[in-house]
């Protein structure tokens, strides 16, 4: 089966996974998160998020001239950066940096623009991202994960590979008790993305001793699912 990004997992997913984790169903039931702006909100839209969203540079420097807050937020807490990076405007993005907007805002369901742009898979948007200074190791989501988990989950392994360059915590647990080996492993198919994912992560020296709440270490999980390749990284690299 084919993994979705959080806001898309169906819930009996979800409650299958509570099941299998031992978790409470609640713990891991989808938050509204990721979304876009809907055809609705952005019809809506006037000033910087109508600019950020159509990626009108002109139109942004002229509000910018009038000293507009550049951090304003629409009905989901979303800034123009926000928008912009879910429309993949990285010029718009540019030029809201440059005025002095900030990068690293979290919007209403507590997403970041680096996590936006690493769940939609968008290599060349987190890279004008980063290069701008923003940062690769927030807190995020209902979860309190990071970008480098959630990226993990999905097996962006291009989105993987760069956040670990820029500094993304390996080790970070969130409150499913799960690192980004483990999400690999337990939130994936085993299949080829899933297992680049895990090597870069293997690569860059994560933790793979750190366990789940059942104290399942990425190696126990990927043997539990016949991850054929996932083991044999795993004990190439001394995973127990």
């Amino acid at each position: 089966m084919k993994p979705f990004p959080f806001c898309l997992y169906p819930s009996l997913i979800y409650l299958a996974l509570a099941a299998a984790c031992g978790l409470g169903a609640m713990a891991v039931l989808p938050a509204a998160a990721q979304m876009a702006p809907h055809a609705v909100e952005v019809a809506a839209y006037k000033g910087l998020h109508a600019a950020a969203h159509y990626g009108d540079v002109p139109r942004i420097e002229e509000l910018i001239a009038t000293k507009i807050d550049l951090n304003v937020r629409d009905g989901n807490g979303r800034t123009p950066i926000h928008v912009a990076t879910f429309a993949k405007q990285r010029s718009t993005i540019g030029a809201l940096v440059k005025a002095g907007a900030s990068l690293n805002l979290l919007d209403k369901d507590r997403y970041d623009v680096v996590t936006i742009a690493s769940v939609a898979d968008d290599e060349e948007t987190l890279r004008v991202l980063l290069a701008l200074g923003a940062s690769a190791g927030q807190v995020t989501s209902r979860y309190d994960g990071t970008a480098l988990i959630a990226a993990a989950h999905l097996g962006h392994d291009g989105v993987v590979r760069q956040l670990i360059a820029a500094g993304a915590p390996l080790d970070h647990v969130n409150n499913l008790h799960w690192t980004a080996a483990i999400e690999a492993v337990v939130l994936g198919e085993g299949g080829l993305r899933h297992q680049k994912t895990l090597q870069a992560l293997i690569a860059a020296g994560a933790n793979l001793q750190l366990t789940d709440r059942q104290g399942n270490t990425p190696l126990r999980l990927a043997r539990s699912r016949g991850y054929e390749e996932m083991i044999r990284m795993l004990e190439k690299a001394g995973a127990r």
